[in-house]
């Protein structure tokens, strides 16, 4: 009876709760289903990245910290907020979703009849996916520059994100005659965020050849194996007792190469590249598609008139250390780079002979700086190269010249290095090692790069690389503070694919510049507009004009007078 007499007295309240659950769950459906039309029929849901391919690990921890990069917490924070950059709100689940190079637009913001040089131009971009909508966020990697193709004048234009779809640009007019904007969009926002999951992976997309061996040459045992870097806990792409590991006493980098299997780890000789590895599925890869990426847009061909004005524009301050990077930092007239940071000059093959009169130039980093060591041995009058028994695209290299006593050397940086020829392991030297060695002074001229062949790794260990190149740094200038010191910044190479991205050396060129901002008696050459607003078609190796300018900037920082 008790049974009974409760049942009774819950069946209304029973009733009521399926009633209300009825109607949250009709209201629920029909939030869905408005807001599935609102979006053109596609489904929302929070933004979650696919996981890259499985990779063995020594075990599961795979956290980096700031202390593991060899920085504070402060400056990682600083750093992270420097690299911020937006991606998709949503799961991305056909390519017509990303942004259409096709139907993405740029406008010219109120155009005059005729503009002054110094004046600025104002540019909007519009992202628009396949379907022709509007896209919503923000993150598409766009390139713009203003140019006049029979003047041989071009000048950088800075994106700027508002993270809603839209992007503005303003361009300082700073020639006299006519200009033209142009826009490509490098790489939609969807494809970003597939280049920055990979960024900060352990996936390893490069591999290199270790070459061991052993014994006299009729007889030598040789061995080739991969080999690969080491980082953090879980860094070794073998699982169990696979490898031979090299710690570098000074930096700490592990290098790790498979055991050979007849020969010991100490035979390890000879370092070269080896095969790629793409982490993409099926659908990352269509979103690579060339049809995608790398693409001029559309939008308004008109023709700018700008004319002669009264307005300084410009500076007459001598190039030296401490000068504030500017955007832009110059422009090409008549294919000559006219730097805004400071007065930089040309110099005749006479006149580089005696800017480096009594100059050690000490130049380090891959085959980008060898383009630079390569123009001082064609253009310096009387400047020989030395045969140090070494291969001539490897290194390392040195080149004189004894009437005035210049010396010029050029080597390449230390392992992770895709060098295509085999290359002897004791030749490549960590770049804070070989700069401990340097004692510096006023004649003592240290330029190096650190950027293309780091764009395979992860992110964080190249904070921990560049914090110890840092390091040096500041001990040299501490020991010999009239050292001439230059940074060049990765380049454009308008290449497209997950191994060598744009995007990614931009990353790198931001961690660079951060951690090198407030450096006393440091230069950073910004390099990447100089190849960004050029004609010629991006190349990671840049033509001879191109060496020329970034020759003269250089030259005008050593002899500034």
């Amino acid at each position: 009876m008790v049974m009974l007499s409760t049942q009774k007295s819950n069946a209304p309240v029973c009733r009521l709760r399926q009633y209300v659950l009825l109607l949250a769950c009709f209201l629920w459906t029909s939030f869905c289903l408005v807001l599935w039309a609102l979006n053109g029929g596609t489904h929302i849901k929070q933004f979650q990245p696919p996981r890259p391919k499985s990779v063995l690990r020594n075990n599961s921890s795979s956290i980096i910290s700031a202390s593991d990069m060899g920085i504070s917490d402060e400056e990682w924070e600083r750093l992270q907020k420097a690299l911020d950059w937006p991606i998709p709100d949503q799961e991305i689940t056909h390519w017509m979703q990303s942004t259409s190079p096709e139907h993405s637009s740029f406008s010219i913001l109120g155009v005059n009849e005729s503009y002054k040089v110094g004046d600025k131009l104002y540019v909007t971009i519009t992202a628009r996916d396949h379907k022709k909508n509007l896209k919503r966020y923000g993150g598409d990697f766009f390139k713009a520059k203003l140019f006049n193709s029979e003047q041989k004048a071009s000048v950088f234009g800075e994106v700027v994100d508002h993270r809603n779809g839209t992007y503005s640009v303003a361009f300082l007019l700073p020639w006299e005659g006519q200009a033209q904007v142009f826009v490509r969009l490098e790489h939609s926002s969807e494809v970003v965020q597939i280049i920055k999951k990979y960024t900060e992976s352990s996936f390893p997309r490069t591999h290199y050849n270790g070459h061991f061996g052993s014994g006299p040459s009729k007889t030598r045992i040789s061995e080739v194996v991969e080999c690969n870097l080491k980082w953090g806990a879980d860094g070794s792409w073998k699982k169990g007792d696979c490898c031979c590991e090299y710690k570098d006493v000074k930096t700490g980098t592990v290098w790790q190469c498979e055991k050979p299997k007849t020969l010991s780890c100490d035979k390890l000789v000879h370092h070269s590249s080896g095969r790629l590895e793409s982490p993409l599925n099926m659908f990352e890869q269509q979103l690579f598609a060339k049809k995608l990426t790398n693409v001029a847009i559309s939008g308004d061909k008109k023709i700018i008139n700008v004319l002669s004005s009264t307005a300084a524009i410009g500076t007459v301050e001598k190039c030296r250390s401490g000068l504030k990077t500017l955007v832009p930092a110059g422009f090409y007239a008549k294919d000559v780079w006219k730097s805004f940071v400071c007065n930089t000059r040309q110099f005749s093959p006479e006149q580089m002979g005696n800017c480096l009169k009594n100059k050690i130039v000490y130049i380090m980093g891959d085959s980008t700086t060898r383009q630079w060591f390569e123009y001082f041995e064609r253009k310096v009058p009387g400047i020989k190269r030395m045969y140090l028994h070494t291969d001539s695209a490897t290194g390392p290299l040195m080149a004189v010249e004894l009437k005035n006593n210049i010396i010029i050397h050029w080597r390449p940086h230390g392992v992770p290095l895709r060098f295509g020829r085999v290359t002897p392991i004791t030749d490549l030297h960590y770049i804070n090692s070989e700069i401990d060695e340097i004692a510096g002074g006023p004649h003592a001229v240290i330029v190096f790069t650190y950027c293309a062949h780091l764009a395979f790794h992860p992110l964080t260990f190249y904070v921990f690389e560049v914090a110890k190149i840092r390091q040096s740094i500041v001990a040299l200038l501490s020991r010999a503070p009239d050292t001439t010191v230059i940074i060049k910044s990765g380049n454009t190479a308008g290449l497209k694919d997950i191994f060598l991205s744009d995007w990614h050396t931009l990353q790198l060129n931001t961690v660079m510049w951060e951690m090198f901002s407030d450096i006393d008696g440091v230069i950073f050459f910004d390099v990447w507009q100089m190849t960004s607003c050029h004609y010629l078609v991006e190349n990671i190796h840049p033509r001879p004009v191109i060496i020329a300018n970034e020759i003269d900037m250089l030259l005008s920082y050593v002899c500034p007078s």
